[in-house]
């Protein structure tokens, strides 16, 4: 399903910053825990971090602990994800997600809708 639309994605180098939005199209999604995650070329979709519905509690990836940031504004309907340091490890298609469920889960079956990505690459 196409319910989440990802933006922001580009062409960066190397210690650049990227943000990155997921706007949902639904109202519901409001209550929604929401989630990054992203697919390198050649690689398996992995996870990156959550947010609870309400924004109060996050769950991030160590492998990006501390670089990127998560954040929703309900009002606007938008989650953000705040890249810094970007590393050329980085580069993939970076994907939304939103669950029904309450949990911060770091599995693909934790999430009932996806969007279609946003491209980011990270030169050397």
């Amino acid at each position: 399903q196409v319910q989440l639309v990802e933006s922001g994605g580009g062409l960066v180098q190397a210690g650049d910053s990227l943000r990155l939005s997921c706007a949902p199209s639904e109202p519901t999604f409001r209550r929604h825990t929401m989630a990054w995650f992203r697919q390198p070329p050649g690689k398996e979709r992995e996870f990156l971090v959550s947010i609870s519905w309400s924004g109060g509690s996050t769950y991030y990836a160590d492998s990006v602990k501390g670089r990127f940031t998560i954040s929703r504004d309900n009002v606007k309907n938008t989650v953000y994800l705040q890249m810094n340091s970007l590393k050329p490890e980085d580069t993939a298609v970076y994907y939304c997600a939103a669950s029904r469920g309450y949990g911060l889960g770091s599995s693909l079956t934790t999430y009932d809708y996806w969007g279609q990505g946003t491209q980011v690459t990270v030169s050397s």
